[in-house]
């Protein structure tokens, strides 16, 4: 068993914070997006169809363009926290559990539950 250092907790949190801020960037640029995305169609409706112009006043064409926005910037900052973590976790594993190879014979392979097999 190691101790845990002061270098090695500095490392850590020097890795979250370059994770959230690479996501919070990758948020930002993912609500920017969706955010000209979902207006201009928004906007363009209001203008040409009969029924949006009678039932979407400008609070309701905001709450669209900001729900996708919204929704667009935690979807993209969650994927990439999960894709950095998950990068993390793989360079500090250790190296018997980076090797994913089979070595074996096909009778080690374990089998499929019956009701899988055809």
């Amino acid at each position: 068993m190691s101790s845990v250092t002061r270098a090695h907790l500095d490392h850590k949190l020097a890795l979250a914070k370059r994770c959230s801020r690479e996501a919070t960037l990758a948020g930002a640029k993912a609500a920017a997006v969706a955010t000209v995305a979902s207006a201009v169609p928004t906007l363009a409706s209001v203008r040409m169809l009969p029924w949006a112009k009678a039932n979407l006043n400008p609070t309701g064409q905001a709450l669209i363009v900001c729900t996708v926005a919204g929704m667009a910037y935690f979807v993209a900052a969650d994927k990439t926290i999960l894709s950095l973590a998950r990068r993390h976790s793989y360079e500090s594993a250790p190296d018997h559990l980076k090797d994913t190879s089979f070595h074996g014979d096909a009778a080690a392979r374990p089998r499929p539950p019956a009701f899988f097999r055809p």
